[in-house]
């Protein structure tokens, strides 16, 4: 029995039509109990239910009791239609009331685990040229991490305003972040937090947007229909940027989820249907067309009449022509089942000679936790396996070198695998069994909504997102699980160990090691004669050599490390140990421990330090008479006289006679006038 006719069983008339993907009919009295419906209710674990009241009550089926109570905002009404859609994926319930919708979130209990973010984080990148780790949330924030010690830098708030970030991208030269948001636009900001441009991705309505792809002249974004939109990085000179028509129409029979590009020219899109689509990148074509079931030819794009599938046994409809694709979706089956829809492509760019030798250059993951490895040169799907069972869809992400996969579900499960040599050749019969797993563990607690591989130092980390609110960072080897915005910062020479080295490796390298391994004290092979040349030749793990110069860099190395040995050969020479020295011309020179000195007799000096060192006493010096007093050495005593000269004297002496005279004068006037 459905879950809409018990309901109706136990309360008479209808009151909600069932509709698909998880909307049902509801029941309105409040003091309904779940008990009458145990044994006709399957759908999850829990039963909600609206009443009249406006009370939402959730009640746990098994125990029948009922766990949480919540007051609605709908108005009274006697005669009402309500519907529920519950999003298991992202835990929210949507609840019609006639021309009314409500959305409830779900979050969960506050516990002791660290938070990086205040809301699900929905994407992570890794920034190779600052050495950072960005992050950006449902709350539009975008926050910027240090891969080293793992602090945060700085955070961009309200980037969108309100609206949630789906996903980022970074520019070749990884000096422009790009993101994508519900609102319908994707931004193109500095690191200053300035935003150069807005497109307008949406047309002025709110869309999902699940990808945004950089390329040379242009970007590419899909999530939310069919059509790829487009914009030419020649019209990047005004700051609203308008999209532009995609050449090659709609091909897609679904929504396009993912996108990746192999150089030099190819384009591979992959839609909900599980549809893989090969595009000429020039001219905008389509060619091909791969899925797990079938694979059919596009001879051009306006051909793309129905044509018989390779494999039989299985009905799929058609993709319309271009005029018929702008009128609705493809028609389907109604019991058909999404567990192909591709979430994620990742090329193999390493793998460089697939064209000639064969084997997968392409690798697809979603649907029901599969992974599928492609060839795109034969149109072949090679292998598929079973990653994640009974947890819905799956993410992944590759190293450079493609070495490692990792792959994440919607339990917070994370899975490395070791990829380096698998499907290295092409086959006629399909590879079910899966590659090497390395490491399995359970970072976070809920969905893990991005995955990415960075190799800061030589060490390759993972860093992976989730819903939450936490970003985690380990390596593939088994080091502890850090999060970023814990209260103690680490120390990634420290924290994480080097990458341990693989038997399979180049013969120059492993003689190389053989070398290193040999005792210090050996008679038979030289220490200090290293391989230059496999020096040279010794390739990073993404496959990248070193671009220096042996005599200014490797060279000194080398001279380093002699260093190094002789400085340990020398402290062993005090344990009368022999050590053989070959290098160039002291190759035949032998040099032993030092032979023990005969006693020798003490010279005199030593017998006898006081008649050689004393001191000699000190002679005793004449004393110095004190010098006469200054007034007892006079012969005269000055006077105005013997100082100043005889002018100076008189013109004193009859300035004064003057004024004398003066004064008195002056007085015998006043006494007059008294008088």
């Amino acid at each position: 029995m459905s879950y809409q006719n018990a309901l109706e069983l136990n309360k008479g008339p209808q009151l909600g039509s069932k509709s698909p993907r998880g909307t049902g009919s509801v029941a309105t009295d409040e003091d309904h109990h779940p008990a009458l419906l145990e044994n006709q209710l399957c759908v999850g674990d829990f039963l909600k239910i609206q009443s009249a009241f406006e009370v939402l009550r959730l009640w746990d089926i098994q125990h029948q009791l009922s766990i949480q109570r919540i007051a609605c905002s709908f108005s009274k009404s006697q005669d009402f239609r309500c519907l529920f859609h519950f999003d298991e994926a992202h835990g929210r319930l949507f609840i019609s009331f006639n021309n009314q919708l409500g959305r409830l979130a779900m979050k969960s209990e506050a516990g002791k685990r660290v938070k990086s973010h205040k809301k699900a984080v929905t994407c992570v990148l890794y920034n190779s040229v600052l050495k950072q780790v960005i992050s950006c949330d449902e709350g539009s924030t975008v926050a910027f991490w240090m891969i080293d010690t793992g602090q945060k830098i700085k955070q961009f708030t309200g980037c969108h305003g309100n609206a949630e970030i789906s996903t980022m991208a970074l520019d070749a030269n990884e000096t422009r972040l790009l993101t994508g948001s519900t609102d319908g636009t994707v931004k193109v900001w500095d690191f200053n937090g300035y935003c150069h441009h807005t497109l307008n991705v949406g047309q002025e309505g709110a869309v999902d947007i699940s990808q945004i792809l950089v390329l040379k002249k242009t970007i590419l974004v899909t999530g939310w229909e069919r059509a790829i939109t487009v914009f030419r990085l020649q019209n990047f000179n005004q700051y609203f940027i308008q999209p532009e028509k995609w050449k090659g129409g709609i091909q897609h029979c679904d929504d396009i989820l993912c996108a990746a590009f192999l150089p030099p020219q190819t384009l591979v899109t992959g839609s909900y249907d599980g549809e893989i689509i090969l595009w000429n990148n020039n001219t905008e074509d389509a060619h091909y067309v791969l899925h797990p079931d079938y694979q059919r030819l596009l001879k051009s794009k306006w051909d793309t009449e129905p044509q018989k599938l390779l494999s039989a046994g299985r009905s799929h409809s058609a993709c319309p022509s271009a005029n018929q694709a702008t009128l609705g979706p493809c028609s389907f089956e109604t019991n058909t089942t999404y567990n192909n829809a591709v979430v994620r492509l990742c090329i193999l760019e390493a793998r460089k000679n697939t064209a000639e030798t064969g084997g997968a250059n392409l690798v697809s993951c979603g649907g029901s936790g599969y992974v599928r490895f492609w060839d795109t040169f034969k149109k072949q799907l090679l292998a598929e396996f079973l990653a994640h069972g009974g947890v819905g869809s799956i993410i992944m992400c590759t190293d450079k070198s493609n070495q490692y996969l990792a792959t994440g579900d919607l339990d917070g499960q994370l899975k490395i695998w070791n990829i380096e040599e698998y499907c290295l050749n092409s086959s006629k019969s399909k590879i079910t069994q899966a590659p090497t797993l390395i490491r399995s563990f359970r970072p976070h607690e809920a969905r893990i909504s991005s995955l990415e591989m960075c190799k800061p130092g030589g060490r390759l980390l993972i860093i992976s997102s989730s819903a939450d609110c936490s970003i985690c960072v380990t390596d593939v080897f088994g080091a502890p699980v850090w999060i970023f915005g814990q209260e103690k910062h680490w120390q990634i020479e420290n924290s994480f160990s080097l990458p341990k080295r693989d038997t399979h490796v180049m013969k120059s390298e492993s003689q190389e090691e053989s070398i290193r391994e040999i005792p210090l004290l050996s008679k038979e092979e030289s220490c200090l004669d290293l391989p230059e040349c496999s020096l040279l030749d010794k390739k990073n793990n993404d496959g990248s050599t070193y671009n220096v110069r042996p005599s200014e860099v490797i060279n000194l190395g080398i001279k380093y490390k002699e260093r190094n040995i002789l400085k340990k050969k020398t402290h062993n020479l005090y344990k009368g140990e022999f050590i053989q020295k070959s290098s160039s011309a002291f190759r035949s020179l032998s040099i032993g421990a030092l032979k023990e000195l005969p006693e020798v007799t003490k010279p005199a000096f030593l017998w006898d330090p006081e008649k050689y060192f004393r001191e000699e006493p000190k002679e005793e010096c004449s004393q110095i008479p004190e010098p006469p007093l200054l007034s007892e050495t006079l012969n005269a005593v000055f006077d105005e006289k013997n100082l100043f000269p005889k002018e100076i004297l008189d013109r004193e002496r009859r300035a004064k006679q003057l004024y004398q005279e003066t004064s008195s004068e002056v007085k015998i006037k006043r006494n007059k006038k008294q008088l």
